[in-house]
Formats: structure tokens, sequence, C-alpha cells
């Protein structure tokens, strides 16, 4: 029996039973008009309801911000579509703009020109790895292209065919090494031919060479074609000379030339088929 006193499990039980005695006396004492039992589980559950109501405020904080942070992001997408929109539309009206350049130059070109013969086409592949520039147009020789025909961005010459495929052409630009027409200079008259070079194409140019030392074209001169051959018509513009430099290997000359139009940034040109 009195091992049983001096049991640990004992001891727990009777230090509850004390505990919950003191609280009914305290409860008592203060008269809060509760019963013993209770005041005691109150007091005794109290520090627990203060977690749980921190926690179902916490609960409440989270979810209020999600469904905030809902709405700004239900807003954001809104207005990035509206973005999106603008920029289609601003997209559209340079494409627009700058077709519209393109035809008004071509019709200006046309009417001056009645018996030249055009036809339309669309870039559709470049090759990244040519210094050159060539391009692949949507046209070939079932739309009447023949190999040497002219190539035209707007008023200017930027190549000949060089490929006639059925349905498509591959386009030899002012650059090529290969490329050879012959030009003048329009304020004097001086004659000579462009083409292009390797280390020149590299920055976009091409050059008009064999030009005498004592040659009159200089910076800022336009040059266009000259129409000997007939291959090609005369008065195309062909850019405008940003140097004029010896040559190492002779005693002539050569202009360097920025071509009138970027090569890299055509998505239309037109093939003059006949003249």
């Amino acid at each position: 029996m009195k091992s049983f006193f001096k049991n640990t499990r004992f001891k727990l039980i009777f230090s509850i039973l004390a505990f919950l005695l003191v609280g009914a006396l305290l409860a008592g004492a203060v008269g809060h008009g509760e019963t013993a039992q209770s005041a005691v589980v109150g007091t005794v559950t109290a520090p627990l309801h203060y977690v749980a109501q921190k926690i179902s405020n916490g609960i409440d904080h989270v979810f209020g911000n999600l469904k905030g942070n809902a709405e700004y992001e239900k807003e954001i997408r809104s207005l990035k579509d509206q973005i999106s929109d603008y920029k289609a539309r601003l997209a559209d009206y340079e494409n627009l703009k700058s077709q519209n350049d393109l035809y008004k130059d071509f019709l200006e070109l046309k009417e001056n020109n009645p018996n030249y013969k055009f036809e339309e086409a669309s870039v559709i592949a470049r090759d990244s790895s040519d210094i050159y520039k060539s391009f692949t147009i949507s046209k070939g020789a079932v739309n009447g292209i023949k190999v040497g025909d002219a190539v035209l961005y707007r008023k200017c010459l930027i190549g000949v065919i060089d490929k006639v495929y059925p349905d498509y052409s591959i386009v030899k630009t002012v650059l090529d090494v290969n490329f050879n027409v012959s030009a003048y200079e329009i304020i004097s008259g001086e004659i000579s031919y462009v083409t292009g070079n390797a280390k020149l194409a590299r920055e976009g140019k091409c050059k008009m060479a064999n030009l005498p030392s004592s040659t009159n074209v200089a910076y800022g001169s336009i040059i266009c074609t000259a129409g000997i051959g007939g291959t090609i018509p005369k008065g195309l513009v062909i850019g405008s000379v940003t140097a004029v430099e010896e040559e190492s290997t002779d005693i002539s000359s050569h202009a360097v030339i920025a071509p009138e139009a970027d090569l890299d940034e055509i998505t239309e040109c037109f093939v003059l088929t006949d003249f």
C-alpha cells in the first residue's frame, strides 16, 4: 500500500486533482458566477483559445492578401494584353507606312518610265552566314523572272537575280564581289562601275572602282546606274559616297559607297522584268 502512494502515476494524478481543486476555490472566491469546473477549464484552456484566435486571424489575413493579389494580377494581365494589342497596332501601322513609301516611289518610277515592267516579291529567306547578304524572293520563272534582272527597293538598285527556280529566285546584292554594273556620279557625270569587295561587304558597303587619282567623285556624291550594256537601265540610285581611297596596287582610286537601302531591313522588293 505504501508503495502505491509512492508511485509516480499516483503523484501525477494527485497533482492534477489538487490543481483543479485550487482552481475551483479561486473561482468561488472571485465570484464570477461560473461553476468551479468551468472556471478551471477556462483557466486551463485560455492560452489555447488565444493561440487559436491568432491562427484564425492570420489565416484571414493571408487569404485576404491572396484575394487582393489575385485582383492585382488580373489587372496586370489586362494591362499587358492592352500593351500587346497597342504594339501589334503600331507594328501594323509601321508596316503600312513602309509599304506606302515603297509604293509611292515605285509609282513615281513607273510614271517616269512607262515601259518598265515590274514583278513585286517578298523576301522569304536569308543566308545569315553570307557576308554579301544574298536573299531569296517569292517569285520565279513562272512569274517571268530571269537571271540578270534588276532588283529594286523603292528607286534604288539593291542587286540582280542570280539564280531562278520555278517559284522563287536568289538575289545577288550590290555588295557581292561578283556583282558588276556600270555607274556614274550625277554631278560630274564621271563613269566607271560598281562592284563588291569582301572587306567592305562586312561594313555593308561596296565600291565604285577604277577611278583616276584626280577623280571628281567626292564624299556625299550620289552614284547611279549608267545603263551601259543594256542589262540594267540608266538612272537607278545605288548609293552615296562615304570616302575616296587610293588603290594600293596601282595609281587609280575607288569610292566607298553606302547603298541607299538597308539590305538587312528589306522585306519587299520589285524585280524589273523588262524596260
